[in-house]
């Protein structure tokens, strides 16, 4: 699916359109026809004004992947919570960090950095560094004994579904 072609590029990204038009909307907190007028303005003329920051549109097909995925993060975010704070509270504990290899099997830029974001989200992975030259994201766990374990159940949990999100 590809973006909107039309002669004037401000209506090229309607989803991000539409959204600064709500988003402004929310934030006057009015449907007067001057706030609507603004939100319109500003839905049609920002896209239009960033068009050469915002590169070429990445489409994903919003679906079962995407809520399964919501929900896995959630999941892993709410577990990883009471994981780390096990590991800090009981001092008999050792950490055993460690850098963790995930080979990159996304393309799209966008996709990769969504991969990013949701590993470091949860917590007891530090960080993040994404190596496209090498298609690699290292990964900087807080407590990890099988590195390539850890790296199957993030390819399997995070990238497989991203990679069916976009494709």
């Amino acid at each position: 699916m590809s973006p909107i072609k039309t002669g004037w590029p401000g209506l090229r990204r309607p989803v991000l359109s539409a959204t600064l038009s709500a988003c402004w909307l929310l934030l006057q907190q009015s449907l007067a026809p001057a706030h609507l007028l603004m939100a319109a303005l500003i839905g049609v003329v920002l896209p239009w004004a960033l068009a050469g920051f915002l590169g070429a549109a990445t489409h994903a097909r919003i679906g079962g992947a995407a809520g399964r995925l919501a929900l896995t993060v959630v999941w892993d975010i709410i577990v990883s919570n009471f994981t780390v704070a096990r590991l800090v509270i009981d001092v008999r504990r050792e950490p055993h960090p460690a850098w963790v290899c995930l080979p990159l099997r996304l393309t799209a830029p966008t996709a990769q950095a969504l991969l990013a974001s949701i590993i470091t989200m949860t917590p007891g992975t530090v960080s993040a560094i994404v190596d496209e030259e090498r298609a690699l994201i290292w990964v900087h766990a807080l407590d990890c004994h099988d590195p390539q374990a850890l790296a199957h159940d993030m390819d399997q949990r995070y990238q497989q579904p991203l990679m069916e999100i976009f494709g």
